[in-house]
Order: structure tokens, then sequence, then C-alpha cells
């Protein structure tokens, strides 16, 4: 919440130019970093490269993000060896990749220069273009709480990405609360969140949740942006009125 009242000019040019809202973006940066305070302290260089060439699985991803970084180095004046991150390789306030950087980074405050590890203002505008770019859809709905009635699965199987109308998704047994003729009409798909020590938790992910998952490709991560989200939003409101 501190966060958001030092930067509410800046968080909100982002939503008015973006169309996401500010609480999104605060809880981005919020789960990223800490609001800047862990940045990660790797060599980025070295951890491109290790990964780049010493782990098989994703050795091509982390080549292009080698080149990338690279690119980005060179482009900006700066050493490689001197910038530190994340030990996958990203880097500053949003924690992007070296890749997201250059297609989607913003100069948002204006100074001829995207700076993401020093500018929090670059960082908000960044943050914002990413979700726009992915496909953000200003003022439409995230997530709703789902219980289904039966078996699940084949909807599961079906993906995060959202395919099929919700009103088609309730016809097979899911029980949504309040869903109007406009949201009935929405693509949508359903979500587990299996936890071990708890009963599985499911919900209706919407576009905007699928496009929170471009930014970190998990289900996980995406419901921990929007419920800090929502609970930002009323501690902002609790704040104001007081």
């Amino acid at each position: 919440v501190r966060f958001w009242q030092e930067n509410e000019a800046e968080l909100a040019r982002a939503e008015a130019r973006f169309g996401v809202p500010r609480e999104i973006i605060v809880a981005i940066i919020g789960v990223e970093t800490e609001y800047g305070r862990n940045m990660g302290k790797f060599s980025v260089m070295e951890a491109l490269a290790t990964l780049a060439f010493d782990y098989p699985p994703r050795a091509p991803f982390f080549r292009s993000e080698l080149e990338q970084f690279l690119l980005l180095a060179r482009e900006n004046d700066l050493s490689p060896l001197d910038i530190k991150g994340s030990y996958a390789g990203a880097i500053g306030i949003p924690q992007f990749m070296p890749s997201s950087q250059r297609r989607y980074a913003v100069d948002f405050d204006g100074d001829q220069h995207i700076d993401l590890r020093r500018s929090t203002t670059d960082a908000i505008g960044s943050v914002a273009r990413f979700l726009q770019q992915h496909g953000w859809q200003a003022a439409a709905p995230i997530a709703t709480p789902a219980i289904p009635q039966g078996d699940p699965s084949q909807l599961l199987a079906a993906g995060i990405k959202p395919t099929i109308a919700l009103r088609e998704i309730q016809t097979q047994g899911v029980l949504v609360q309040n869903v109007d003729e406009v949201l009935a009409e929405r693509p949508a798909a359903l979500i587990d969140l299996a936890d071990p020590m708890q009963p599985t938790e499911y919900w209706i992910g919407f576009d905007n949740f699928y496009v929170i998952t471009r930014y970190n490709r998990s289900s996980f991560y995406a419901m921990a942006v929007f419920q800090l989200a929502e609970a930002l939003k009323e501690m902002r409101k609790t704040v104001a009125s007081n």
C-alpha cells in the first residue's frame, strides 16, 4: 500500500494508457521483487551462460535469452559482466527476461532511457505494457470461485487458456455464483489449485487470468497476483477512508 501511495500518479497513468488496474501492477511488482528490495544477486551473464550450455532441457530458450541479454547490454552501453539478477537471468524491479525487456519495456519516466533496475516508473509502465501486449482486457473479470459437481477431469484437460463459454462450463455441472448474461458468454477455463495439505481449490479463469500466466506460466502465480491485488485494493480503500 505504501508503494501504491508513493507511485499513485505513475500507476494511474499506466492504468489509463494500458488498461491494466493499478492493483494488478502493484501486486506483480510485490510478488516479483518485494518492490525492488530483492532483485537477485546472481551475475546474469553467468546464469544465462550456465543454463544455455549446461541445462539441456531448456538450452535453446536460454541460448536465445543470452543473445538477447548481450544485445540489451550493447544497446544500453552496459558491461554484461556487471548486471545482477535472478538465478534464471531475470532483471530489475519487474524481473523481466532480456527478451521481454527488449520487446515490452518502456521509457515511462521520459528520460530517454529504459532502466528497469533503478526506475520504478519505468518498471510500472513496462509491467502494464507487457500485460496489455499479451491481451489484457480493460475492466474485464479475472477469476471467480467454482465448485465442480462430479468429475472435472475433462474440463481440466482443456487447459488454462479460456476456450469454452462459461455457460457451457456451468452445464457440465460446475457451480459459479453471480453469473449474469454477459459473464455467461465469456470464454473461460476451469482451474485447479491442488494442495496436499487441504482440499483442491477450483476457480474459473477468464482471459485476464490467462494473461497473467504469460508473465509466469503458473496458475498458482496468477492466483497469488490476483488475490494479492484484491487484498491491496481493499486495504487501499481502508487507508484512504482513514
